[in-house]
């Protein structure tokens, strides 16, 4: 007999390396605003809201060309504005049609999103449901 794990009733964790945790702890916190759930020797655990978020540091880290941890908004304009408003500086990429702020909108989906990076250059962005299928976005 199988057993079934049942893990869409579950909540996940989140995952991200970074090179030197207490500078992370600083962004993450005073900058990002979320919440310490604990620390420990081995991991700084945040709250998501709907999940976690595991920070661990690593002796060898490289960060990733691609984005590791985004947030669905429900005003991408407003929150780009405040991530400029604490000195985080929106990623821009060549060949992407972006605004004035950094924002790029899908041509297939209509969805927006702007990027930015943690001290560590971990690819973080931001995006909103503007012409995302309503059962693929979750209601904050």
């Amino acid at each position: 007999m199988a057993i079934s794990l049942i893990l869409d009733v579950e909540k996940p964790v989140t995952f991200l390396s970074v090179s030197n945790r207490s500078r992370a702890k600083m962004f993450y916190t005073e900058k990002l605003g979320l919440k310490i759930i604990y620390e420990d020797d081995f991991a700084l655990a945040l709250d998501l809201g709907v999940t976690s978020l595991r920070i661990a540091e690593v002796n060898e880290f490289q960060p990733q060309p691609f984005t590791v941890l985004g947030w669905e908004v429900s005003d991408i304009v407003a929150s780009a504005t405040a991530l400029m408003s604490l000195d985080i500086k929106l990623k821009r990429y060549a060949g992407l049609d972006q605004d004035d702020l950094g924002i790029w909108r899908s041509p297939s989906t209509s969805v927006r999103v702007v990027w930015f990076e943690d001290p560590d250059g971990n690819m973080l962005s931001l995006s909103d449901p503007v012409g995302m299928p309503a059962a693929t976005f979750s209601q904050q």
